[in-house]
């Protein structure tokens, strides 16, 4: 017998340099969300994933590790917290959702989803103004607050501010990533801000390893025979340097402790991230915007997923402004090596900031908070339609 599609209430939203498609939790229905394998063959099939031809097609997704993400927010079950936010990185040719860490850039847009579902007690909006937004990431175990914008009681989305990597302008939302790494974590999980990583049948590189925002692995570009200004055409159609990469990650992600065996990177490929850094050079970004030495402070480049990342993931942005921040390492040796609480790195589509509040007690340091700006839209809402034979 036949039986129509499952519809469930849904929103497309613009995350800093990410999309993905946003629910509410009250929206999925019980018998979906308590089953882990029944919630992932949901998500992927709303995504569109697994798709040999990675593609994407018949689904929501983008066919870029960008754009193939899901967004679950939920009113908190804190009290000092407002919503709180799940996030599922799909992948794109493969049957699983990594649910291992956070997205930055869609972060940029939980507080204004949260405020447009009436997931924020009203007593807290402003008619005009800034709502701060305080959000609980599930995964990661950590606060994060959205300073979003309200013009006429409703978010306000539209404005001058530019974020390199988005080609229209938005309204400008700040971010805090509050002590991205808990008093008892380690920031760097090896001890040391910079190792000797032995991988086998690649070689040995001295890399920063370090786990504020999102767990990451910094290699000197000139180590691994590139200059730091590469953009993705230079790297992503190039399969071996991708699954050199990828074998550099797996062997960094034992050495983390975050895995215990090399195949499990397979099934983790949301973390770590692996990025590589130069001193500061001229090029002309994707956009081809002429980005030169006085603008920025360093280079990055950073894969997700495998591939080479079309701007910078917001949580690698944190590591990135920690790691800056911190004397010694990879990041601030590349950057010139002096005390500092903000950055200004280049990427593949231009610039972007990020400020680090850390205090060093006792030779140990503590990040207070991690700032930086994004912005969002809404680009669709209404309902996903999924086959109903998805979750047999």
């Amino acid at each position: 017998m036949y039986k129509p599609q499952i519809k469930v209430p849904a929103t497309y939203m613009r995350g800093g340099t990410s999309k993905g498609t946003f629910f509410n939790l009250v929206d999925i229905p019980k018998e979906i969300w308590e089953d882990q394998e029944k919630k992932d063959k949901f998500l992927l099939r709303v995504v569109g994933s697994p798709d040999p031809y990675k593609k994407q097609i018949d689904g929501m997704g983008g066919a870029t590790s960008s754009t193939s993400k899901t967004v679950i927010v939920d009113k908190s079950k804190r009290d000092d917290h407002d919503v709180d936010y799940y996030f599922g990185q799909v992948a794109i040719d493969k049957p699983f959702v990594d649910w291992s860490g956070n997205c930055g850039n869609l972060t940029g847009a939980v507080g204004s989803f949260a405020i447009k579902s009436g997931l924020v007690d009203a007593s807290k909006l402003v008619e005009n103004g800034i709502v701060e937004v305080r959000i609980w990431q599930t995964q990661i175990k950590k606060t994060i607050i959205a300073y979003v914008p309200m013009a006429n009681g409703v978010v306000k989305e539209m404005g001058d501010f530019i974020l390199d990597g988005v080609s229209f302008p938005a309204e400008e939302v700040k971010v805090e990533f509050v002590a991205p790494v808990d008093a008892d974590e380690k920031l760097f999980p090896t001890g040391n801000l910079v190792d000797d990583l032995e991988v086998p049948g690649v070689g040995t590189f001295k890399a920063t390893m370090i786990s504020a925002g999102i767990p990451t692995i910094f290699l000197n570009a000139d180590e691994i025979g590139y200059k730091g200004t590469e953009l993705q055409g230079d790297i992503n159609s190039d399969e071996e340097a991708l699954a050199r990469f990828e074998t550099i990650r797996a062997y960094g992600a034992i050495k983390m402790g975050l895995i215990t065996d090399i195949k499990e990177a397979e099934t983790r490929q949301h973390t770590p991230k692996i990025a590589f850094v130069s001193k500061p050079q001229s090029y002309n970004s994707s956009s081809g915007k002429e980005i030169t030495t006085d603008m920025i402070e360093l280079n990055v480049r950073a894969l997700s997923m495998g591939l080479l990342h079309h701007a910078m993931m917001g949580t690698a942005s944190v590591a990135i402004g920690v790691a800056a921040c911190v004397p010694g390492t990879l990041v601030s040796l590349a950057a010139g090596n002096g005390q500092r609480d903000s950055v200004t790195f280049g990427h593949p589509s231009g610039t972007l900031k990020v400020g680090a509040v850390i205090n060093k007690i006792d030779e140990k340091f503590e990040i207070e908070k991690v700032s930086m700006s994004r912005s969002a839209r809404i680009i669709m809402e209404g309902n996903v339609h999924v086959p109903a034979d998805t979750m047999n």
